[in-house]
């Protein structure tokens, strides 16, 4: 066992596991006498079994001292076999070079005067790209070392502590090594991507926001508009009240909750300056005792009992009667809304409906201030349940008429109640949802029927992100809004559609906030007017997955494996990339012009479509998917084990191999019912036969 010097940080959760636990030792080995992760230095001889293979070590002493438990938890994992889903087993010589690698990334980060990976942002990871480009390497060695760094992304769920923040493969796959964007743009879509980092929390809050806190926003500001909006009575007496009773009850509900009285606002105090004998809000109290202000400040006796009251309870902010229920982390996000905040958070709460629902539709900015009240729909089942949530209004772009068409989204219940949350907002009478609203200065002051401008909306959304920084500080909390190449990112309108195209052709089984599973959020998305419109989303993110699978395409021309696809589609499949290698020239790693490419894959699409378990060639006289000629395939509905457009890359045979891993895992569980565990072990024969014959036909191939 090695010698542990002393700890940096002791009393580690894992110090005493054994970290070859899950390795298949040599024989003269001894389980109990191999390193634990307490161990400065992890001996990883023991599980090697080739007798001319040299000693291998992972010496945590030579990486900087503030991220040595972050890599001891990261290769933690990768030796005992915990691995996040897709990920497969290493082998020890791979997980020492692996080890190498991270060690240059960490010592790099070290010297940037970076403390905490967490802190790190869009701006290091290109920094880092271009430190890895700088050196000249083979394209192979410049992918280790940033698949190294990124792995610290991809076990971040076996991390306890600090980690990276966002996934520098993002960044990377924009701005591959040894290329330069090109001078000519024309016809590119040149819109920035919002960085995960920034829209994963963000679209978080957003949605607490809606979800969550607008109830409380909504009731207040109901009750704002009522006390700006309520009558006074020549003889005092409203509702059978009198004046001095509505007072009293008002004083009483003060004392009931213990909550001071209103003071005046810090302007109001330095004008009178500090001989003020009464620094009490009486016009607050006025308005929530339907008074006349000058009752109280002129007659003694409410003046009195308003005194008494302030030094009883003393006095502090102005605050609403509206409770708070919204609950952050199981508790109230605040104590009460102040009388001065509301205009300011129905602003935000408005900002935060046009954050989900610009992203989760995929609407154009003019198109989500074209909604109207009644402009969600809701489809329902025969036991009244909600199935499909649809928006109408009007498109512009690409329409022949310039007035613009109705059109239809299909959306989620998030956009759906974040249409309720603005209905609620405006009045009755105004039916446009981004109208300024009742709290504004502005309400009704500009022409009739105008909406907020892309510029206002711009400099809401940079109010509600820095209010959510804000109140991340004061709250001690960390999920708040990263800076980009040190500084806050400028939300701008069209970023949510080009960001919403991006992931769901680059990331469709990924989520964003927890609640956005792209694959099926594109599929609701397709049934409405982002299909059938000129102007429609379907396009755009047919285009970006386009590009995304060409590069991938790419990947496999630049194997040089003898057999880099095999199947029963295999032949055909390298056909159509002989050809397209012809067409394209290939440069590194990735194709260099990234618009040439997008150009190519219009014109000369091989119709090649790389999945997880499968890559399709395209056949529509074979597909069992689907039979229509155009559109390509629906992986989703793949049958991979029957259909003839099948081909397999080495990927594919690793999905395939730990879905079975799964499927034997499930198996074992001996409260299995009958049913299920015979349809289990039915799949279980049939994968199993699928990659017995794949094998057979990949050895027959070689053979020949």
């Amino acid at each position: 066992m090695t010698t542990a010097t002393a700890h940096a940080l002791a009393g580690h959760r894992l110090d005493d596991e054994l970290v070859l636990e899950a390795r298949t030792l040599a024989a003269s080995a001894d389980l109990a006498s191999t390193s634990r992760f307490r161990d400065d230095i992890w001996d990883l001889s023991p599980a090697l079994h080739m007798v001319h293979q040299r000693l291998l070590k992972l010496n945590f002493t030579a990486l900087p001292p503030q991220f040595r438990t972050t890599a001891k938890e990261l290769f933690f994992a990768l030796l005992r076999n915990d691995h996040p889903y897709g990920e497969r087993e290493q082998r020890i010589q791979t997980i020492h070079s692996l080890f190498s690698r991270v060690k240059a990334f960490l010592m790099w980060v070290d010297k940037r005067g970076v403390q905490a990976l967490g802190d790190l942002g869009q701006s290091d990871f290109e920094a880092y790209d271009q430190h890895v480009t700088a050196q000249r390497l083979s394209a192979s060695v410049m992918a280790t070392k940033r698949s190294a760094a990124r792995a610290l992304w991809v076990y971040r769920s076996k991390i306890s502590g600090d980690t990276l923040s966002s996934d520098p493969q993002i960044i990377w796959d924009d701005a591959p090594a040894g290329t330069r964007p090109s001078n000519d743009r024309h016809g590119e879509n040149t819109t920035a991507r919002i960085p995960e980092e920034v829209l994963a929390p963000l679209l978080t809050w957003a949605l607490r926001w809606v979800q969550d806190f607008s109830d409380d926003i909504l009731r207040a500001q109901r009750e704002w508009v009522s006390a700006r909006t309520q009558t006074y009575s020549r003889t005092g007496i409203i509702d059978g009240t009198t004046a001095l009773e509505r007072l009293t009850a008002v004083l009483d509900r003060y004392r009931a909750i213990d909550r001071p009285l209103p003071r005046l606002t810090q302007q109001v105090l330095q004008m009178v300056g500090p001989d003020l004998d009464l620094p009490v809000n009486v016009s607050h109290l006025a308005r929530e005792a339907r008074m006349h202000v000058s009752s109280i400040k002129q007659q003694g006796p409410y003046r009195e009992m308003v005194r008494a009251a302030a030094a009883e309870l003393g006095v502090g902010d102005a605050c609403l009667q509206a409770e708070v229920h919204g609950l952050l982390d199981d508790k109230t996000w605040m104590p009460a809304v102040r009388w001065d905040d509301i205009t300011e958070y129905v602003r935000l709460l408005q900002a935060a409906c046009y954050i989900v629902i610009a992203y989760l539709s995929g609407m154009r900015d003019s198109e989500v201030k074209h909604m109207k009240r009644g402009c969600l729909t809701i489809w329902r089942d025969d036991e009244d349940r909600p199935i499909r949530h649809k928006i109408s209004s009007q498109a512009f772009k690409g329409e022949d008429n310039p007035e613009g068409v109705e059109a239809t989204w299909v959306v989620n219940a998030a956009a759906a109640q974040a249409v309720r949350v603005l209905e609620a907002m405006q009045s009755e009478d105004l039916d446009l949802l981004f109208a300024l609203p009742p709290t504004s200065r502005f309400h009704r002051r500009t022409r009739e029927g105008s909406v907020q401008t892309s510029s206002t909306t711009v400099k809401a959304m940079a109010s509600f992100m820095k209010w959510i920084n804000l109140y991340c500080r004061h709250h001690n909390r960390t999920d708040g809004i990263p800076q980009v190449n040190g500084r806050t990112w400028k939300l701008e309108t069209r970023q949510f559609r080009r960001t919403l195209a991006w992931s769901i052709a680059r990331q469709p089984g990924g989520s964003i906030a927890g609640a956005i599973q792209y694959r099926h959020h594109s599929i609701q998305m397709f049934e409405g007017y982002a299909g059938t419109s000129a102007s429609g989303f379907r396009p755009e993110v047919e285009a970006e997955a386009a590009i995304a699978r060409g590069e991938k395409l790419g990947d496999v021309i630049l194997n040089h494996a003898p057999q880099r696809l095999t199947g029963p589609a295999s032949e055909e499949a390298e056909a159509r990339l002989t050809a397209m290698e012809s067409k394209v020239q290939f440069l590194g790693k990735v194709i260099t012009d990234r618009k040439r490419l997008d150009r190519f894959m219009r014109r000369n699409d091989p119709h090649i479509y790389p999945g997880e378990f499968v890559t399709c060639v395209y056949n529509p006289d074979r597909a069992l998917c689907r039979r229509e000629a155009a559109g390509g395939p629906s992986l989703p509905d793949c049958q991979p084990l029957k259909c003839r457009n099948v081909a397999l890359t080495s990927e594919n045979k690793e999905a395939f191999i730990t879905w079975l891993r799964r499927l034997e895992s499930t198996l074992t569980n001996a409260a299995l019912a009958p049913y299920v565990r015979v349809r289990l072990e039915l799949k279980h024969a049939d994968i199993t036969r699928f990659l017995e014959a794949h094998e057979a036909r990949s050895t027959q191939k070689e053979n020949q």
